[in-house]
């Protein structure tokens, strides 16, 4: 039923997972989509998307059919929120936004998502650029999607490059519909020549500590994340990183990084010439990122996790 239409989703779990559940003797229902419309007596809801209750994210989407979908899943999540008996957030970010709007809830937990430790273990390749003939390469992971703001990426690189630095960029990550197309337009407008953009689209997860390895700044520019696990990954690289200053992300990255408006161009710029032109910068922030990581791992995440679902059902 999971693989089926979301009306069809939303009818099984209203109308025949209480009933499977009961015949398998389930006690609790812990589920991992906050967009449930089951009624089972004890539930734990995990929420782990904040785009509904982005306000910027929001206007992002426009009126259009993606926006009046997050306006109706943040109807099912609130109305989901307010009948578990426990819910898990994954940044205190995200679990003041959420309760501004679905109201105080009775028994919340903070629970962070872990990294990979393939992540840590991977060497770092790269080694910064010893004059200006050897380009600074850049990398930003994430789909393309409209708050993640890759075309703005793509004018910051721009802008650098129009200011004497010899930058690349790198996306990482696929992406169809309007943003995609914001994107090969601004591309089209920046990089005509195909000289310094390169859209690789979709990377397996088991690749990616090897590729991001190879490169010297890591860029991170969502302007709605819950959490923010790409930036964590970054982290545990040890990589340089210029990350968006909205939502979640500051609460993971706190001053392993330097700072910048996703929605500035300018701003992108700025912050990554401040760490191209300090080095001592680029190696206190990437060391201090990567002590910071070192708090979230899978193991934590899961001990954390199933001490809550027990703890819920024990008061409940």
């Amino acid at each position: 039923m999971l693989e089926r239409s979301l009306p069809q989703q939303l009818w099984w779990q209203a109308s025949k997972l209480p009933g499977e559940l009961a015949a398998n003797g389930c006690d609790i229902l812990y589920t991992t989509d906050a967009a449930t419309v089951c009624t089972w007596k004890l539930m734990v809801v995990f929420s782990q998307d904040l785009l509904s209750y982005e306000p910027g994210a929001l206007r992002e989407l426009g009126f259009g059919y993606a926006g009046l979908r997050a306006a109706g899943i943040l109807l099912v999540q609130n109305r989901a929120f307010r009948r578990a008996d426990g819910v898990v957030f994954l940044t205190q970010y995200a679990g003041e936004r959420i309760q501004a709007s679905c109201g105080p809830l009775k028994r919340v937990g903070y629970i962070p998502h872990g990294v990979s430790e393939a992540f840590r273990r991977e060497p770092r390749l790269a080694r910064w650029p010893t004059d200006a003939s050897e380009p600074i390469r850049c990398v930003y992971v994430s789909p393309i999607l409209e708050y993640k703001h890759q075309w703005n990426v793509v004018a910051s690189v721009e802008l650098l490059r129009k200011r004497g630095h010899n930058v690349t960029l790198t996306l990482v990550g696929s992406g169809t519909g309007p943003a995609q197309a914001r994107l090969e337009r601004q591309i089209a407008q920046s990089d005509s020549r195909g000289e310094f953009i390169t859209i690789l689209g979709h990377v397996p997860q088991a690749k990616l500590p090897a590729l991001l390895a190879g490169f010297h700044l890591f860029l991170f520019a969502s302007s709605c994340e819950a959490f923010g696990i790409t930036l964590l990954e970054g982290m545990s690289l040890g990589l340089p990183i210029v990350s968006s200053n909205r939502s979640s992300l500051p609460e993971t990255l706190q001053d392993g990084g330097v700072y910048c408006d996703p929605f500035d161009p300018a701003s992108i710029a700025d912050a990554t010439a401040g760490l191209i032109a300090d080095a001592s910068l680029r190696d206190r922030v990437a060391r201090h990122a990567r002590e910071l990581s070192n708090q979230f791992s899978w193991k934590r995440c899961a001990i954390e996790t199933f001490d809550f679902i027990a703890e819920t059902a024990i008061a409940k």
